[in-house]
């Protein structure tokens, strides 16, 4: 099987259900976005810490999932779809890494080690696929838990770039105004 078929040479790519849309179209940015996140947070495997690794494996197949599920403007198919449980996993990693971090008292700057920029990167990069979501929302169904998971993503993602800048030991460098 070729990988190249020609025809979206014009601009225009199918969904799921074999629709033809533009590759500017609302639900195109929004999976398109959530692909480039998922890109980057494979730029970041392996982080040399096993747990976030394996962290960061599950998230891929959940944001394969919502690319898949974006992809579909129907709602009654069977494609997978991103529930609640997904959320409430982000959040108990996170409350799993609360003792490991010091409080934050000011923002921070998105940097430090090698993988922790990264993940500092793939965090701004979910805020816009949230962001694409929400705006694809506005027009066409859109699984609301999906939404909610890339909301929640990108905190883990800031989470997991302070501690691996703080196992790393970098110090976390606050903006000056």
């Amino acid at each position: 099987m070729k990988i190249y078929t020609g025809r979206g040479d014009e601009g225009m790519t199918d969904l799921r259900n074999m629709s033809r849309v533009s590759k500017t179209s609302a639900r195109i940015e929004a999976y398109g976005t959530v692909d480039e996140a998922n890109a980057l947070i494979g730029v970041v495997r392996p982080s040399g810490h096993d747990d976030v690794d394996e962290h960061l494996r599950a998230i891929q197949n959940h944001l394969h999932i919502i690319q898949a599920d974006f992809a579909d403007p129907d709602d009654d198919s069977d494609v997978p779809r991103i529930g609640e449980a997904a959320v409430d996993e982000l959040e108990a990693w996170m409350d799993g890494y609360d003792d490991e971090l010091d409080p934050l008292s000011s923002f921070i700057l998105p940097s430090g080690s090698e993988p922790g920029a990264k993940l500092h990167h793939a965090r701004a990069v979910v805020r816009r696929a949230e962001r694409r979501a929400v705006e694809l929302a506005a027009s066409d169904p859109v699984n609301a838990e999906a939404i909610a998971y890339l909301n929640r993503l990108s905190d883990a993602l800031f989470v997991f770039g302070r501690v691996v800048n703080k196992r790393e030991g970098v110090p976390e460098e606050s903006p000056t105004y």
